[in-house]
């Protein structure tokens, strides 16, 4: 049975450990001397969201969320069962002529055989 992971806010702030970093990138100056990086480790999970694309350390936070919250979520999801199948005559058939083939296609690369 899979874990379910609650996705509400309340739950997701509870659960996750929050750290701001110093990153480069767009933004310039401002952006290298302030910690605008946000990291998100879900702790139930494991999971860890990375987000430091915008100047704003609140902006960074909130889209970091959001992709915890959207990753939660896909994991949530039920699996689909695999439903076994067999493969068709024609599908054997094809394999063995292929191996057929390759085995004539090999043997006539091997030297001629004489007997003296």
């Amino acid at each position: 049975m899979e874990k379910k992971y609650p996705t509400n806010q309340k739950s997701l702030i509870r659960d996750t450990r929050l750290e701001f970093r110093r990153v480069s990138g767009p933004g310039g100056q401002r952006r290298n001397r302030k910690e605008t990086g946000v990291r998100l480790h879900h702790v139930p999970s494991g999971i860890v969201i990375v987000a430091d694309e915008l100047a704003s350390q609140a902006r960074n936070r909130d889209v970091a969320f959001l992709r915890l919250k959207e990753r939660l979520t896909k994991l949530n999801e039920p699996t689909k069962p695999r439903v076994p199948t067999k493969p068709t005559r024609s599908s054997k058939e094809k394999r063995i002529d292929t191996k057929y083939k390759t085995t004539r296609k090999k043997e006539l690369r091997r030297p001629p055989h004489y007997e003296i």
